[in-house]
């Protein structure tokens, strides 16, 4: 603690002699590592005084109420910082995101789409327009982005991506493909305990209870 103390001070020293954003930004730092969440916005607000179209500012206000389980106000300032900067990858994708959690998939999708305009292609992203196709009943479009999905996945998300699948497969009802998804998934990862969850429930339909 005696060294944040002694770094807090340095920064505010360096801050006198010439104002730089990314003291601002460090000092933010300082403030969320002693747990003061109101503080750390407060830095950033009379930063942003100073630096008015400074898009790393208003994401760093906004990730602060994420931390604070505030995702109104986040998706709030998320929305302006397109103002700013319309292309801003990380607004886009946490205005998807609230979009989805607050079960609005369509409105999700939209901006999901940007980040594909935008030059994205990752098998996450592929992964979240596909899950959020399939809540949009658009199933033929979650399978396709799904196997784009598997095209660019590693290791690390694989499973989550047939994992996906399944419960596509299932809402389909082709169980038979559902199965065959939990079992590549488990096969990928071991631990995946939703996956095995799942596998356990059609195995009981089936009726081959003691497997």
């Amino acid at each position: 603690m005696g060294m944040i103390k002694d770094a807090e001070r340095q920064l505010i020293s360096a801050l006198k002699n010439q104002d730089m954003i990314v003291l601002h930004l460090e000092l933010v730092k300082v403030a969320v590592r002693q747990d003061q969440p109101l503080r750390a916005i407060d830095i950033y607000e009379k930063a942003l005084e100073k630096y008015r179209n400074e898009s790393s500012l208003r994401i760093g206000i906004a990730r602060i109420h994420d931390l604070l389980n505030d995702p109104s106000q986040a998706y709030q300032l998320y929305r302006k910082i397109l103002l700013f900067d319309n292309n801003n990858v990380e607004a886009i994708a946490s205005i998807a995101s609230y979009h989805f959690y607050t079960d609005q998939p369509e409105v999700a999708l939209r901006f999901y789409w940007r980040l594909v305009q935008c030059g994205l292609n990752e098998c996450e992203l592929w992964n979240n327009i596909g899950l959020c196709s399939f809540f949009a009943a658009q199933y033929d479009m979650a399978l396709n982005c799904f196997q784009r999905a598997i095209q660019l996945a590693d290791d690390s998300n694989l499973c989550e991506v047939y994992y996906n699948i399944g419960h596509v497969a299932i809402s389909i009802g082709d169980l038979q493909l559902a199965y065959q998804c939990f079992k590549i998934a488990i096969s990928s990862n071991p631990n995946h305990a939703e996956s095995f969850n799942n596998l356990g429930v059609l195995e009981l339909r089936k009726g081959q209870i003691e497997q």
